[in-house]
């Protein structure tokens, strides 16, 4: 093979591109190997996160069927597969709301209770964790453990729900026959439950049974900025009142998955 000769400008070039890839050449290595590396880990991560999601789902159908079929054993047992093996996915706080239900329905309270204190402390959706808060607390209210439904609405919930847990409030106000309390608390949850929310009528109910009327100030409230109209998973927490003022909220509709983004899981 002939030898090229390089001029002197050519050799003083690649000389000093030998003492650059000299002195930093192992830096440049290591930051590419860094990049693509990270780059790699990110990929495959959301790749088992659609693997986690896919098989989460699958896993949900049999907690739906089960709760279809009315077998609160096998609805238990669903719903321990998918926290053990999903628990960071989405439907695992959904399946929980809905194993909830079910054992509610068949009588099982307590396994309704380990469902929804579940779902509040890990579930993977501030909005599911929310629902199973207020859920949670009305079956505390009816079992007259007042300090520890008050428990569950403490901390942060998200804007959506201001005013249901305002209502609960006034709920476990008036269980305990604090009505000057609770009247707060109502009046509370009237201000921030938007016009359009049939879910404002019962709470103007209770407030006349306390003797306030709040037409008189509905001018007023039109006229200060109301907070965001609750949404559709808010809205789910509650259903019609059972047992007096305690309204026991209702478990997302299992006719409709949510397909969400799975999180990492938390097991």
């Amino acid at each position: 093979m002939a030898t090229q000769h390089l001029d002197l400008q050519e050799q003083e070039q690649l000389d000093q591109l030998k003492a650059f890839w000299t002195q930093y050449g192992n830096l440049i290595s290591s930051a590419l190997i860094v990049v693509f590396g990270s780059i790699a880990a990110y990929n495959g991560y959301h790749y088992w996160q659609r693997s986690q999601a896919a098989q989460a789902s699958t896993l949900y159908d049999q907690v739906e069927l089960a709760a279809l079929s009315g077998d609160a054993v096998k609805v238990e047992r669903a719903f321990s597969d998918m926290k053990d093996k999903f628990g960071g996915t989405v439907y695992a706080g959904q399946a929980g709301l809905l194993a909830a239900k079910q054992l509610q329905e068949k009588g099982n309270t307590d396994g309704a209770k380990a469902a929804l204190t579940w779902v509040a402390e890990n579930g993977a959706d501030d909005s599911y964790k929310s629902v199973a808060k207020l859920r949670l607390s009305a079956l505390l209210v009816e079992a007259k453990t007042y300090d520890l439904a008050w428990k569950q609405l403490e901390g942060n919930f998200p804007k959506d729900f201001a005013a249901l847990v305002a209502d609960r409030r006034g709920d476990i106000l008036m269980a305990q026959g604090k009505k000057p309390e609770a009247k707060t608390e109502y009046e509370k949850a009237y201000k921030a439950f938007d016009e359009r929310t049939d879910y404002r009528r019962l709470v103007e109910v209770k407030l006349n049974s306390l003797g306030v009327d709040p037409a008189p100030a509905k001018a007023a409230v039109a006229a200060v900025p109301m907070t965001a109209p609750v949404t559709a998973v808010a809205k789910e927490a509650v259903a019609a009142p059972a047992g007096g003022t305690t309204a026991a909220p209702a478990v997302a509709p299992t006719s409709t998955k949510i397909e969400p983004a799975a999180t990492g899981d938390k097991k």
